[in-house]
């Protein structure tokens, strides 16, 4: 069995539902880790194809997305997260496909914004910020993270195979940054042989601009992207590479489970971060659950399996019996994690089939 080398270093009442969750508490999984990161998928849908995520030999034009009726309304999802936060949750993130194409999508995030304590978020490929940006910060929204895999245009239309130009995602990080959702976290899924050459001019045009720029190892997520260790650049090179021509220095972590490991340039032009699920695995401190699209809850990014909240999101039953049904299956999943996989990772495990990264969010 062919074993992929990591380097494993454990890190230290709005309308729709209730007027307000039950007061339950925060839970453990069973490796101690508590539950702080709720990640929502409102569309299976996306107007990319990126080659890492949605290949146009799998999803192509007439790709059977779901059909409207499976997708959790904005009043469920709502409910859902109400729970989530009395169980300790204190971040949401909006995801995909890319969220921005799901219909009136700031009613959703003006419904999760009232919550107590949560910090809303969206991660978006940045075509469709310009006419949504101001109505998404007028919501409430509070930061966005936008992905950006290449500025060189020919390469970047390449990657998303969807024809879209780098001007467009330039513009709504603009629109973005104009409407107060910064700072902005840009995103570069780095492969090797495809992209990795446009790393020093990723560095070079974000140094600066306030935002900050993040390089994520290829990953190997759900069964379609062709993934290879051979196309996994570690994040150790990146940083070396930046650092030769704009010296860096490390930064701590903003919090206790933070993914990004964050370095800064010494002559104060900002930071940048390594997010290197392959090369150093970071389980031991994972604090996210995600909620597909149609209601499903998955422990991990590289999960098989899910479970089934919109069976008992659409029972027959009244809002305190719902809430106790929905609160105990989410402690119940929470409680029997114990998802490790990027500390496992082999050649076999790689291969398995697993969910697709746009079908669950990154």
């Amino acid at each position: 069995m062919k074993v992929i080398p990591i380097h494993h270093t454990p890190t230290p009442p709005p309308a729709g539902g209730p007027a307000q969750a039950p007061a339950t508490g925060a839970v453990l999984d069973r490796r101690g880790r508590s539950m702080r990161d709720l990640r929502i998928s409102v569309t299976d849908r996306c107007n990319f194809r990126c080659v890492y995520c949605m290949p146009r030999e799998v999803f192509g034009d007439d790709y059977a997305f779901l059909p409207r009726r499976e997708l959790l309304s904005f009043e469920e999802i709502l409910r859902v997260a109400r729970l989530f936060v009395a169980r300790g949750v204190r971040k949401i993130r909006i995801t995909g496909g890319e969220p921005l194409l799901r219909k009136h999508l700031e009613n959703l995030i003006e419904m999760l914004a009232r919550l107590d304590g949560v910090e809303v978020t969206l991660t978006t490929n940045g075509v469709l910020l310009p006419k949504m940006a101001r109505r998404l910060r007028d919501a409430g929204l509070n930061r966005v993270t936008v992905s950006l895999d290449a500025l060189d245009d020919a390469l970047f239309r390449r990657m998303n195979d969807a024809d879209y130009p780098v001007g467009k995602v330039l513009e709504g990080i603009a629109a973005a940054s104009d409407a107060g959702l910064g700072p902005i976290k840009i995103n570069m899924v780095v492969k090797r042989g495809t992209n990795d050459g446009d790393i020093e001019a990723m560095a070079a045009h974000f140094r600066h601009s306030g935002h900050i720029l993040r390089f994520i190892e290829f990953m190997d997520v759900g069964a379609s992207n062709g993934w290879k260790m051979d196309e996994v650049l570690p994040s150790r090179e990146v940083v070396a590479r930046i650092d030769r021509l704009h010296p860096l220095e490390p930064v701590s972590p903003n919090y206790s489970g933070e993914v990004a490991q964050r370095w800064r340039y010494k002559d104060g032009a900002g930071e940048i971060g390594v997010i290197s699920s392959v090369t150093q695995a970071f389980c031991s401190s994972c604090t996210r659950i995600r909620l597909s699209t149609e209601g499903k809850l998955y422990t991990c990014l590289f999960a098989q399996h899910g479970h089934d909240l919109r069976g008992l999101l659409r029972a027959n039953a009244d809002d305190a019996q719902l809430d106790a049904r929905l609160d105990a299956a989410i402690a119940q999943v929470w409680l029997q994690r114990e998802d490790r996989y990027s500390e496992i990772r082999t050649a076999e495990t790689a291969a398995l089939r697993k969910i697709e990264m746009s079908y669950i969010g990154g």
